[in-house]
């Protein structure tokens, strides 16, 4: 099984016409995705050949939908239109939309967010910034490479786009049944939590590597849920063990104030829970290993 997306997921690509939207179809296509249409407003009508597919393109989400059955949408739309675009695929009531675009306002996040609750959450909203959700072999939403890794038993849920793909490859042999990135904005849609309660359910799950970073007290709040709500084994990994105080470092969320937020207090919160934590993505790596073969 996987989490969020699988074999039988119809996904749609707003942005499918652009150049990232038509690259990235391509590379979704040749991982297993059914990709059914995209989104492109003004070009309805319209077909684009992509992956030896001719694939339609419609005005809206909803006219998508209605014609193709499509459960999932994959964003690639520049950042002053991310927003709209996203309210649209809420409005539509599809189940899944996997916001790729970086250097969204934090406003503009906060917005959609809010109005994904005010619709009675019925759109799980991945990202934004983030490299999207995966299950090796079944289906991939987003940019993540599809040939660094195999299908498999552990879950991966990430801050960050890199680290995924490293543990991913690292662990290839064992393979993963979802590898979700959610995205290391100050404000997203699917947090470690909601990761973690998905991957605690799916029987093929054995084992979850939880990636976090610096800044915000996620990582904190996901060792709380751990302690209370999970009994697979979970390795940590924290980046940001060497950023320095009040400096932002990569992600708009990655920021340390003070004695929060810094990689030692994530850890020792993670490690309060159970949760085995590497000092290096090599090192997570192997407890991950170790754990599953011992």
């Amino acid at each position: 099984m996987a989490i969020f997306i699988d074999e039988n997921s119809k996904v749609i690509v707003q942005g499918m016409t652009g150049s990232e939207g038509r690259k990235h179809t391509a590379r979704m296509l040749a991982a297993a995705t059914t990709i059914v249409g995209g989104v492109t407003p003004g070009k309805g009508g319209q077909s684009v050949e992509i992956g030896q597919k001719d694939l339609p393109v419609y005005d809206s989400v909803g006219k998508a939908m209605a014609d193709t059955g499509a459960d999932a949408t994959v964003i690639f739309v520049p950042p002053r239109f991310a927003k709209g675009a996203v309210v649209e695929a809420i409005d539509a009531g599809i189940g899944l939309a996997v916001v790729i675009t970086e250097g969204i306002p934090v406003h503009d996040s906060a917005y959609f967010w809010a109005h994904a609750c005010a619709k009675g959450n019925k759109t799980r909203i991945i990202g934004p910034n983030c490299p999207g959700v995966i299950s090796p072999g079944k289906a991939n939403a987003g940019i993540i490479p599809a040939d660094i890794t195999t299908a498999g038993k552990i879950g991966l849920v990430s801050k960050s786009g890199t680290l995924t793909y490293q543990l991913m490859y690292e662990l290839r042999d064992i393979g993963f049944s979802t590898a979700v990135g959610i995205g290391g904005d100050p404000v997203i849609g699917t947090t470690h939590i909601d990761a973690l309660a998905a991957f605690q359910e799916d029987p093929d799950t054995e084992l979850i590597v939880m990636i976090g970073e610096i800044g915000g007290d996620a990582e904190e709040r996901a060792a709380a849920f751990i302690k209370e709500n999970v009994t697979k084994p979970v390795v940590g990994y924290v980046a940001g063990f060497t950023a320095p105080e009040g400096k932002t470092m990569g992600h708009a969320g990655a920021i340390v104030s003070g004695s929060a937020g810094t990689a030692a207090a994530k850890q020792e919160a993670l490690e309060a829970a159970g949760v085995k934590v590497g000092k290096t993505p090599s090192a997570t790596a192997a407890l991950a290993r170790e754990l599953l073969n011992g």
